[in-house]
């Protein structure tokens, strides 16, 4: 029976060689592997995994027709609901989505949905002449810009063009991708192989793109929709404006934001000084503060740059909010945790630069009010832990420019924008979603927000 199958393990590099280069982690499913694994699904008669799904794929589906040897039909169905499959089968947390409710994951291994969808995207972008991922496209003559290209942008620009309208998408930086350019590492998201062929695919549909612009500065959202013609703007600019904890030493030489780091080594390049010109400093040791999945990105970034690399969360390991798997490669990799420590001070050289990080001792007390135990400070637990670069990944906010010069576009306490489920702003014709309106969160998520809004504004401008 299917469900006596062991779940097919994927094949990686391995750790020690990995952790010095920037080259995919996972090599992924071969189509053996995709069969038997594929071969697994039960075929639910109520799929839990597609209501789990933020953009509800047609999961049994699409994996039947793995097993059917139907790579066209697979990658038809999935692209049916999902413009970047290839990205979302390496990033998405499917263990707390569609895998996470797998009913083979009650008793035993879920189906690896994720490692599936991925082997069917990459199986799309090699064979895209084959793959038709929308019907012919009438064009209805109305016109939509999009703020941002990343994965919440590009949602919401791939379905309005199947709807018809003309959508141009407006990028602030000179790469398109948004976080999947900026903010994930290479070994986990590679950026030619897969982010800009995906985008190549958003682009077939008609969709045209201009970098180099940023909305509240180069052009506002008023202008858009008043001088340039828009019938309506989405905004999915993201979340970049990065947090510090407040404690002294943070402008010492040495310290800076995962965001910063990130964007050096993967848009600009930092990772090859021999081909680029930005530079990046990792110094000796590295401290990343955090416990998330930019965290992780951080950390292990830090080590394959030939640093000695070290998470500081302040709570246990039970907590950390990052992907299992993304702990996991980390721990392989020599990734030393310090959990239950909480940074209290930097400290730094007479000339400005780090030289450690001062830290206490924490406990877990009570749950709070999201359900996670508080951690509170050991008494008299002070200790430093020495290095030369700190680099603080704590969440990050949306940039306050475009609210800032939007009128009557109501944002929140966080600083992001208010927006209803379908991505319905205090202004009409501006609709948003992605981490411009929930704060930092995933892909798949702002992937969902994309999709939601495009139907909100379809719906908007066939009412005026």
């Amino acid at each position: 029976m299917a469900n006596k199958i062991p779940r097919v393990a994927v094949r990686e590099q391995d750790p020690v060689v990995r952790a010095t280069n920037f080259e995919e982690v996972c090599y992924g499913y071969n189509a053996e592997e995709a069969a038997l694994e594929a071969s697994r699904c039960l075929n639910c008669k109520n799929p839990r995994c597609v209501a789990a799904c933020p953009v509800n794929i047609r999961i049994p589906e699409f994996i039947h027709h793995i097993t059917e040897g139907d790579m066209r039909a697979a990658a038809d169905t999935i692209h049916f609901d999902s413009s970047l499959p290839s990205i979302c089968g390496r990033v998405c947390p499917q263990e707390s989505q569609c895998e996470g409710s797998c009913v083979l994951g009650i008793k035993g291994e879920a189906v690896a949905i994720g490692k599936l969808e991925r082997y069917v995207g990459d199986w799309a972008l090699e064979h895209s002449a084959e793959v038709e991922a929308t019907p012919t496209i009438i064009p209805n003559g109305k016109r939509v810009a999009v703020v941002g290209s990343g994965p919440a942008g590009l949602a919401c620009a791939s379905d309005l063009a199947k709807m018809g309208y003309q959508v141009d998408v407006f990028e602030a930086l000179h790469r398109l991708g948004g976080v999947l350019s900026y903010g994930i590492p290479e070994f986990r998201l590679p950026k030619e192989r897969v982010v800009a062929r995906e985008i190549n695919e958003v682009k077939r549909l008609g969709v045209r793109f201009e970098t180099d612009v940023i909305i509240g500065r180069t052009m506002t959202i008023d202008s858009l929709l008043d001088k340039e013609g828009y019938e309506a703007v989405f905004v999915g600019s993201g979340a970049g404006l990065p947090r510090f904890m407040g404690i002294e030493g943070e402008n010492l030489n040495g310290v800076l934001s995962a965001n910063e780091f990130l964007t050096r080594v993967n848009l600009m390049g930092a990772w090859d000084p021999k081909h680029s010109d930005t530079p990046v400093y990792v110094g000796r040791k590295v401290v990343v503060v955090g416990g998330g999945n930019v965290a992780m990105d951080a950390v292990r970034t830090a080590k394959r740059l030939g640093a000695e690399a070290v998470i500081v969360y302040r709570r246990g390991e039970a907590e950390l909010p990052a992907r299992k798997e993304e702990v996991h490669h980390a721990k392989e990799e020599g990734i030393e945790f310090r959990m239950l420590t909480n940074p209290t001070r930097i400290l730094g050289s007479e000339d400005g630069w780090v030289t450690g990080i001062n830290c206490v001792e924490m406990e877990l007390g009570e749950p709070d009010a999201s359900g996670r135990r508080s951690p509170q400070e050991k008494v008299g637990s002070d200790f430093t832990i020495d290095c030369d670069v700190v680099i603080m990944a704590l969440g990050t906010s949306p940039n306050p420019l475009i609210a800032s010069t939007t009128s009557g576009l109501n944002i929140n306490r966080r600083g992001c924008i208010e927006a209803d489920e379908m991505g319905t702003t205090s202004r009409a014709g501006i609709f948003a979603g992605g981490d411009a309106v929930t704060g930092a969160a995933t892909v798949i998520l702002a992937m969902g927000a994309g999709r939601k809004a495009a139907k909100a504004i379809d719906e908007y401008i066939r009412s005026k």
